[in-house]
Order: C-alpha cells, then sequence, then structure tokens
C-alpha cells in the first residue's frame, strides 16, 4: 500500500495538485495529507460534505442525482470527484462517499464505499465492500485511495 509520505513525494516530483471531497471519512484523507511535512506544496485543501444537503450546496451535486441514486453511489462520487476538482482547482481530486456503519444506510449494507479520483483524463471510481468498525473502514478508505492516487499519477506520468 501507498504512503502519505510516498503520495507527498510523487506529487511533489511530478508538480501536481491535489485536493479532496470526504463524506464517510470525515476528514480523516485530509488530516493524513496534511500529517507530513510538505504537504503545502501540492494538497490545496479539502471540504468535508458530510450531510446531504452540502453535498449540494458546496459541491453542486444535483438532488435529483441523490434522489435516484442515494449518496453511496458511483454518481455521487463521480460528480464529487470532478465537482470538487473544479472548485479546488486541483489537478487531481478524490472523493469518498459510503456507508461506514454501524447500520444499512439507503438499502446498502454497511462497508460499502465508492473513492473516485478525478484528473484532466476524466473520473476513475471504484467499488468496496470493506469489513470492520467504523474506524477501520474509514481507514481502510484513505488507504485504499492512496494506492489509488500512486496507481494514477504514474499511469498519466
Amino acid at each position: 500500500m501507498a504512503t502519505v509520505q510516498e503520495i507527498n513525494q510523487i506529487f511533489r516530483q511530478y508538480g501536481r495538485t491535489l485536493g479532496s471531497v470526504e463524506s464517510f471519512t470525515g476528514g480523516l484523507f485530509a488530516k493524513s495529507i496534511t500529517a507530513v511535512s510538505g504537504a503545502s506544496h501540492f494538497y490545496k485543501g479539502g471540504l468535508v460534505t458530510y450531510a446531504t444537503e452540502e453535498k449540494n450546496r458546496l459541491i453542486g451535486i444535483p438532488y435529483e442525482v441523490i434522489d435516484k441514486f442515494g449518496v453511496v453511489s458511483k454518481e455521487v462520487a463521480t460528480l464529487m470527484a470532478a465537482n470538487g476538482q473544479k472548485a479546488l482547482n486541483v489537478d487531481y481530486c478524490v472523493s469518498f462517499t459510503g456507508n461506514a456503519g454501524p447500520e444499512a444506510m439507503e438499502g446498502k449494507p454497511v462497508g460499502e464505499v465508492y473513492i473516485a479520483i478525478a484528473s484532466y483524463e476524466g473520473v476513475d471510481v471504484h467499488k468496496y465492500d470493506l469489513d470492520g468498525s467504523r474506524e477501520e473502514i474509514q481507514q481502510k478508505g484513505v488507504e485504499l485511495a492512496l494506492e489509488l492516487l500512486k496507481n494514477k499519477i504514474f499511469a498519466n506520468n
């Protein structure tokens, strides 16, 4: 798995910028990235859009999309990443939406999560079914995103 230190090094090496839009991780990704010295050279910022109305108000996800697919969906993850990329003016934006528990939500089981990465090539969305406690699901989500970002930036450069 990729580490925050590796992401720091890779983004700085390639001169790329990063942002994030988080829901089920509640800011854990941003906290993890900024815990390493030098993050200000590439990480421009993030939004925590935990509530549905903030997904609409802050990053412009239409209620029609939320009503049709639910907040735990590839469609919402895609828009979170794409709209976050524009709002934060970054090369790459990662988004997190899912159900960390403790109960099913929108008929989606605990552990169903979507992580999307927007770049100049478009948006890639990945669905995972994770096990563990709420905290473990959040941590696994961050770890998966770091690995996805590492693979994505190497594929693009």
